[in-house]
């Protein structure tokens, strides 16, 4: 395995994350180690099997600041799948004890601002802070078909989409409007999702867009945090037809809505998604409306353990 270091005081064998990861061939297996600073740049990292790991996620920070509706160099508008702070792509990543925020600002202001653009075929996170407003957390792929002209514009716009299995444990993960979203199974053990109050009616942690064969979503045993007005923000919702978000024994603040998920806008395939949830408590767990499953706990466990087996790496 190759390693490498990066330091911003020049001690380390480079001062950037991005140059340090250009310098890895892409058949060989890498370790970069990022000490502490706040790296602003935009990272690109389309390695076969690589680590990034910091000095710990208040210690070091990648961060960018670019949003869908600021102007990009080719005189349009960057739109969303450019506006990453980070993009991965490759077969196996970890990224592991650092930030990586989106600073461009509320969605209101600047539009879509991804924190992370996560494109691996398999990935793990852990203890990684992912910071943003709308957006922040991409999980690919994307859906077969844009809604809008250059709605995908960006990377991977007119590639094969291939499935992506991801793992986040104990990370936290902030934004305000489909904040975790996309097409991968991806499974969050013991996280927070941290919906940030920037006075907006409605908002929404999840917009799963996945096929109705796959795992989606899946939250397990994490906290969602808020300080926006009680009942203003929903599970998820779904960005296209047969997304599929599964809450199972999470702790949900007074900031979740009665109802849980919502339809997305005014669609009404709604009854093609799957929404479900499973042994919620807290001040937002509540009834909820028919079309939100709740399956028995064995079904729970059983689908717990496909998400395992299916995301989480072998320890």
């Amino acid at each position: 395995m190759l390693h490498l270091t990066v330091a911003q005081d020049g001690s380390g064998d480079y001062a950037s994350v991005s140059e340090a990861v250009l310098a890895v061939p892409y058949e060989l297996e890498a370790e970069i180690v990022i000490g502490p600073g706040v790296y602003r740049e935009k990272l690109v990292c389309e390695k076969r099997c690589i680590t990034l790991r910091g000095a710990g996620a208040d210690q070091t920070i990648l961060v960018w600041a670019d949003g869908g509706k600021l102007p990009h160099p080719d005189g349009r508008p960057t739109h969303t799948f450019r506006s990453y702070t980070a993009f991965f792509s490759g077969e196996n990543l970890t990224v592991e004890d650092l930030t990586i925020a989106n600073d461009a600002g509320p969605g209101s202001l600047v539009g879509q601002a991804i924190a992370a653009y996560v494109d691996s075929a398999r990935a793990v996170f852990r203890r990684v802070k992912l910071l943003g407003n709308q957006d922040t957390l991409f999980c690919a792929p994307l859906p077969e078909k844009e809604r809008e002209k250059d709605g995908f514009l960006g990377p991977r716009t007119f590639a094969p989409r291939r499935a992506s299995a991801q793992y986040y444990q104990n990370c936290e993960i902030a934004g305000d409007i489909d904040f975790i979203f996309g097409g991968a199974d991806a499974l969050f053990e013991q996280c927070t999702l941290r919906t940030v109050n920037n006075h907006i009616p409605r908002s929404f942690v999840t917009a799963p867009s996945g096929p109705a064969d796959g795992l989606g979503f899946v939250f397990w045993d994490c906290d969602l945090v808020s300080d926006c007005p009680a009942g203003t923000v929903y599970l998820g919702r779904p960005w296209r037809p047969t997304g599929k978000t599964t809450v199972l024994d999470c702790r949900l603040g007074a900031h979740i809505a009665p109802d849980g998920f919502s339809p997305w806008n005014d669609r009404t395939d709604t009854g093609l998604a799957s929404f479900a949830e499973k042994g919620s408590s807290g001040a937002g767990a509540a009834p909820r409306p028919a079309w939100v499953n709740e399956p028995s706990a064995a079904d729970a466990a059983a689908l717990l353990a496909r998400a395992r087996k299916r995301c989480r790496p072998e320890v």
